[in-house]
């Protein structure tokens, strides 16, 4: 029988296959949505739907588990619960569109992905947590200091995107703070999150996540990147996709 890390790992491999597919097929929600991938829903009720798994699954299998260090453990809902509840419950409802859509297969693969990591992550957490003393260590602080910064840049840049789709008005060109620079603060925010969220676990299954935020979102931001370019003759030429003056 296959154990729990060699899973992990062959999830991570699963990561960088679907990396490479990313770059090449765009995922048709938001900007790049089409009809083509059949039928669809409400990119508000798609948004929560999808979520949903991730924000349940992490935090009942903590619950449920045996955690041998249960502030470590309780830290880590509370970073996890600070971005999914965000993302499941209040982000969906603040996005400014009537009727835009979703297909309901990007729906489901992302209810299959949510499901996978908030499984391996909460039962680690859980489950198979090894024995630690009876504070969490430093890595802890400095992950959840990452962790807090990389939400506070995809909140900001959340809200920068929100503002900008007035009902009556389409697309327009991102200005000022982060997007001076960059074409996707609000990925790089989430990716820094992931990050964070890795080494404070430091656990194999929450640097799986954190490499699946890297192969899912930064193909998003080439293809917004892209996007801008080919939609906005005056877009910034200096500007980047991800990383400030590097890609």
């Amino acid at each position: 029988m296959i154990s729990f890390n060699t899973f992990v790992w062959f999830w991570m491999a699963v990561a960088v296959i679907v990396f490479f597919v990313l770059l090449y097929i765009k995922a048709p929600y938001g900007r790049h949505t089409t009809k083509k991938w059949g039928p669809v829903i409400s990119n508000k009720w798609g948004w929560f739907w999808m979520e949903l798994p991730a924000l349940l699954i992490f935090p009942l299998l903590v619950i449920f588990g045996y955690p041998t260090n249960k502030i470590y453990s309780a830290i880590l809902v509370v970073m996890w619960l600070l971005h999914y509840v965000n993302r499941t419950l209040i982000f969906p409802f603040k996005i400014r569109t009537t009727d835009k859509v979703m297909p309901l297969a990007i729906v489901f693969m992302a209810v299959f992905f949510n499901s996978i990591n908030g499984f391996i992550n909460g039962y680690w957490v859980g489950f198979l947590q090894p024995e630690m003393g009876r504070m969490p260590n430093l890595h802890m602080y400095f992950g959840a200091f990452i962790f807090i910064i990389g939400m506070a840049i995809n909140k900001k840049a959340d809200a920068k995107l929100i503002a900008l789709r007035k009902e009556d008005v389409g697309y327009t060109i991102p200005q000022g703070w982060l997007f001076k620079y960059i074409s996707c603060p609000n990925h790089l925010g989430e990716i820094i999150e992931w990050i964070g969220f890795a080494i404070a676990a430091w656990s194999l299954p929450a640097v799986a996540f954190a490499i699946w935020t890297v192969c899912n979102l930064a193909p998003r931001a080439f293809a917004h990147h892209k996007w801008y370019k080919e939609h906005f003759k005056n877009y910034p030429k200096e500007r980047k996709a991800l990383i400030p003056f590097v890609i």
